[in-house]
């Protein structure tokens, strides 16, 4: 479905990744690892154009997403960054901005719009917050908030950076599970995660970068068994039925 080709990004003419090569497909998580200024986020950016490739291309469904239309695209993905600016808004009304590519001229909500607003933030479990100014919540509330916003958007594909960033251990389950429950419905996911079994664990196949560059694309078995990850990070995997384990070298 998304196919990065030889795509080389990066900032102020310093790439970040560097001729990275590897297929999304459709209705799976992929989950994007690797050390802290790997380019892991610089890889979403880019597919979500808020960032210029210096070199290749990335098609989502055999066409450069660069010919997409603003508001087409924002239909068909949408994207939850890790760090953003916390801006004087009520929840309801944040939420209420994914659903602005579906809008027409009057930029006025329909009944079909609130309804998709509603949904998601009762299926991220914000809906008592609707009120509230997004200013007021902890860093773990606004996340979920921001992903209820990514939901509202109704896209095929949604990309997230870090999406458990900020939450404790129970709501990062939570947040996961509602992303594999996303995927079963059909939506195609792209997500990094700091943590390694978290990655393993929750998605279909795994992107592993090292220093800009894609060391391996695969599902969690072969990654293990090529051995990769250990030597990436300098630690011993390990696993225990479905139960992943890392442990100092």
């Amino acid at each position: 479905m998304i196919e990065f080709c030889h795509v080389t990004a990066g900032y102020g003419g310093v790439p970040a990744v560097r001729d990275v090569s590897l297929h999304i497909p459709r209705g799976k998580i992929t989950a994007v690892i690797g050390p802290n200024g790997c380019g892991k986020t610089t890889l979403l950016r880019a597919a979500v154009r808020q960032l210029p490739l210096s070199g290749g291309e990335i098609l989502m469904d055999g066409r450069s997403v660069s010919d997409y239309g603003r508001k087409e695209f924002a239909r068909a993905a949408s994207f939850m960054p890790q760090v953003r600016t916390v801006p004087s808004i009520t929840v309801g009304g944040l939420v209420a901005h994914g659903r602005f590519p579906h809008l027409g001229l009057s930029r006025q909500l329909r009944q079909a719009d609130r309804a998709a607003v509603e949904r998601a933030m009762e299926e991220t479990g914000v809906s008592a917050w609707a009120g509230r100014d997004l200013r007021e919540l902890s860093g773990g509330e606004r996340q979920r908030v921001y992903l209820a916003m990514a939901l509202a958007q109704e896209t095929e594909v949604i990309f997230l950076d870090e999406p458990t960033t900020y939450l404790d251990l129970g709501r990062q389950f939570e947040v996961l599970g509602l992303i594999r429950t996303l995927n079963s419905r059909g939506k195609t996911i792209v997500m990094v995660l700091h943590d390694l079994a978290q990655a393993l664990g929750y998605s279909h196949q795994t992107v592993l970068l090292e220093q800009g560059r894609l060391v391996l694309c695969a599902g969690a078995e072969t990654l293990y068994e090529s051995g990769e990850i250990d030597r990436v990070f300098g630690v011993r995997a390990c696993r225990a039925g479905e139960t992943w384990y890392f442990t100092p070298r």
